[in-house]
Parts: C-alpha cells; structure tokens; sequence
C-alpha cells in the first residue's frame, strides 16, 4: 500500500510538472538568475558598506532608486506589453522591440535631464548628484535602464529567459568587480557607485550578445511604430499599472533620504536591498505566468495556485529570517549600522507577503486586459504607502516609517486575496458542469 501511494504520488506531480513545463523551464531560468543577482548584489553591498562613509552609501543608493524611478517611468509599460504581445504578433517581433526600445530610451533621457535641472536648483544638503560627471552619468545610466527593462522584457516575452538570466549574471559579476577595483585604487565617493552601475548595465549587454552568439541583437530588427502605435491604448494600460505598482517601492530609498538623514538611509538600504532582491522571485514568477496562461488558458486556475503557493512560502520564510536577524545583517555589512538603525527594520520583510499578493492581482489584471482599472486601485494603495510611510517617520523615525511601509502594503495584500479568490472562483465555476474525466486528468 504505501508502496503504490508513493507511486501514484509521483505520477500526479510528474503530471502537475508536464502541463506547466513552460512555466517552470523560464522561471527556473529567472529564478537562477535571481538568485545569482541576490548573492553577487548583497556582496556588492556589503563590499561598499565596508568601503565606503555611510553617508555616501546613502546618498548613493538614493541615487540609483531615481534612476530606477526614471527608468520605471521611461520605460512606460513598453516592456511588460512586450511580454504580452510577442507572442501574438510572429513575424513582427523585432520590430516591435526596437520601436518599444527607442521611444522607452527617448522618455529616459528627457526624464532624467529634469530630474538633473530640478535637483540643480534644489537648496539642500542632502542632494545625490554633484557636478556634470554625475549628471551625465546619471542620465546615461537612466538610459541604460530602460534599455534594460525593455530588453529583459523581451527575452521573457518570447520565453526565452535564459538570455534575461545570463544579462542579470553578468551585470552583477561586471559592477561587483569594478567597485572592487574603484575602491583599492582609492575612489570612495557617490560618482564611483553610480559608474560601477551604469558601466555593469553596458557590459552585461555586450556580453550576454557575445555569449548567446548575437542573442541580443536577434531581438531588434527595423522599428515597426506602426504596430506600436496600433497597441498604444495597451501600452497606456501597463504603463499606468506599472508605475502605480513599482513606483513607491522604488523611490522609497530617496524618500528615506529626504525625510531622514544620509547615513540612516545607509543603514536602510542594506536591508531594503535583501527584501528587494527577495521579492524579485515572486516578481518572476507572475512575470512569467502571463504570456504562459496566454499561451494555456487552460490551466490558468492550476498555474495560479502553484505560482501563488510558492511564492507566499518563499516571502515567508525570507520575513521570518529578516525579523529573527535583522541585527546581525546590519553588523555584516558594517558594524556602525546596528546603532544607526536600533531594531527598528525587523518587521520589514512581512511586507514581502502583501507585496506577493500584489503581484500575482498585477497578472490578473493584464490577463483580463483590465489594466486601467486596476491601476485605479494600485493609486489608491501606492498613495496609502506614501502616507504612512511620510507619517510614519515623523511620527516615530525610521522604526515608523518602516511599520507604516509594512502594514499599508499588508493592507494592499488582503485586497488582492479577495480579488484572487474571486478569479480562481469564477474560473473554476466557468467549466462545464457536467465535463466528462479524461485519461489525463485521471
């Protein structure tokens, strides 16, 4: 008996495992190039955390959170529509890339040069760029961004995520070696991160097109505006959910900047960074469960629940870790930080659950095409965030800001339970009543 059951045990899991093979080929890629970016990005840190002054930590990262807001907002839904239309549009898929690419790079830039001017006439102590070799490095690295962004986009779009796990290798690879080098010649100063940045994201593209024997130029051709332009309500709709999803978590490094100090922002940071890079797997997981349940529809309610029951176990364990040793992560990375920062980031990583959650009604909404709606929502919560995140840190500082981060975001995760369940429901309700079993499901 126990010999059978562990036999038909099998069977249903090699089954379960056969009908989303496409799912768990290209997230496994992702998740393989996650985690190596997880690794090789907490060494980066770790390495300029003992490097560097904390004050020039925390005016970097704040930096680097812009450029990811500007490229957020440059790459303007262009690549997550790529992830949806690849697929739908054969013959016509490079040019659609390289048009989504050159407008995306275009915003980028004009993005980023108002962000340089405006920062230029702002009268604090607490400004991130300064002088024209920052600026220009920043906008270069704004355009390299969302060139990024479209190009990764891409590559999962046509499920081919491996080439999307080579870049995000070698990224972290080239920049860790360089602020390593930056530092043992004796550059210590914000212009040194911010280059190791922007000098990773261009070599990373040049070698993964070198690794995968032209890979990357495979994915552009001549632009096809007209195509875009066909699809511009689409893009409109994931634009306007991206940025009402992505913007807050992104910027939040530059707001603990403003509404605090440099240096507690350095302590914030390195863990910031590790619930960062952490909610980056659920974040591939429902990247990749919508051009598959575009190609399946069939088995959206089973791609769900196995992407869904995955990722809350991952956030979980990972909120636990954080909660149980936040401490000794603040010495690791520099032994200044656990008195910078006191207890107050313990509860940082429960916000992994409601961001999960968040995720995967993301993915709903693009497969319903109902982007603008939910955007609607994802407003509501993203200003819920800002709120208690500003109220929080008058209110009680880091420790503040930090419990207001975490429970507007929990907040936001029980709405898009409901939203969820109600999917799954009316999913499962949809099927014929009286559907006969067939051998497979057997």
């Amino acid at each position: 008996m126990p010999v059978d059951l562990a036999g038909t045990a099998i069977v249903i899991v090699r089954r379960a495992l056969q009908d989303s093979a496409t799912l768990i080929t290209n997230s496994g890629a992702l998740a393989i190039g996650t985690i190596a970016m997880a690794g090789l990005g907490f060494v980066y840190w770790w390495l300029a955390a003992r490097l560097f002054a904390p004050e020039v930590i925390g005016n970097a990262a704040a930096l680097l959170s812009v450029m990811g807001f500007v490229g957020l907002l440059g790459e303007a839904g262009l690549g997550t529509l790529l992830i949806g239309e690849i697929v739908r549009h054969p013959g016509r898929e490079r040019g659609l890339v390289a048009a989504a690419a050159s407008i995306g790079v275009a915003l980028a830039v004009g993005l980023a040069l108002l962000f340089v001017l405006g920062e230029a006439f702002r009268n604090s102590s607490t400004r991130p760029i300064d002088g024209w070799f920052e600026s220009a490095a920043f906008v270069l690295g704004c355009a390299l961004t969302v060139l990024s962004f479209v190009g990764d986009q891409a590559f999962v779009g046509s499920l081919r995520s491996t080439g999307r796990m080579i870049r995000q290798v070698l990224f972290s690879t080239f920049k860790l070696m360089l602020i390593g080098g930056a530092a043992a010649a004796g550059y210590a100063t914000n212009a040194t991160i911010l280059m190791t940045w922007v000098a990773g994201l261009l070599a990373s593209w040049i070698g993964v097109d070198l690794l995968t024997r032209g890979g990357a130029r495979r994915l552009v051709g001549p632009p096809d505006f007209q195509l875009l332009h066909a699809l511009r309500r689409k893009i409109f709709d994931h634009y306007a959910l991206d940025v009402t999803v992505q913007a807050p978590s992104v910027i939040m490094p530059y707001l603990v900047l403003v509404l605090l100090s440099p240096s507690i922002n350095a302590a914030f940071v390195s863990l910031w960074m590790l619930v960062s890079l952490a909610s980056l797997i659920p974040a591939t997981m429902t990247t990749v469960l919508f051009p598959v349940i575009r190609a399946s529809p069939k088995q959206f309610r089973h791609n769900i629940i196995v992407s869904l029951t995955t990722s809350l176990l991952f956030s979980l364990v990972c909120a636990t870790f954080v909660f149980t040793y936040s401490q000794e992560i603040l010495a690791l990375f520099n032994p200044a930080y656990p008195e910078i920062a006191g207890s107050s980031l313990r509860f940082l990583g429960f916000s992994l659950l409601g961001s999960t959650l968040k995720f995967h009604a993301c993915t709903l909404a693009r497969l319903g095409d109902s982007m603008r709606k939910a955007s609607r929502w994802f407003a509501l919560g993203g200003l819920l965030e800002l709120c208690f995140v500003v109220i929080g840190a008058r209110l009680d500082g880091l420790q503040g800001l930090v419990v207001g981060w975490t429970l507007a975001v929990s907040i936001e995760g029980v709405c898009a339970a409901v939203s969820l369940a109600l999917a799954m429901k009316l999913d499962w309700a949809a099927r014929p009543v009286h559907e006969e079993p067939t051998a497979s499901s057997l």
